[in-house]
């Protein structure tokens, strides 16, 4: 099979759904508070 009919031209091979991009950016912020680039005041 070509891969070419498959994906169209112009059209991106990887995409990141809604729900994987919330989940990288949950885990970004909560490194980010465990790190402490965050500051505490931020934190609830």
């Amino acid at each position: 099979m070509n891969d070419r009919a498959s994906h169209p031209t112009g059209a991106p091979r990887f995409r990141l759904s809604e729900d994987w991009a919330a989940t990288v950016l949950g885990l970004v912020l909560l490194a980010a508070a465990l790190i402490g680039i965050i500051p505490t005041g931020l934190v609830p």
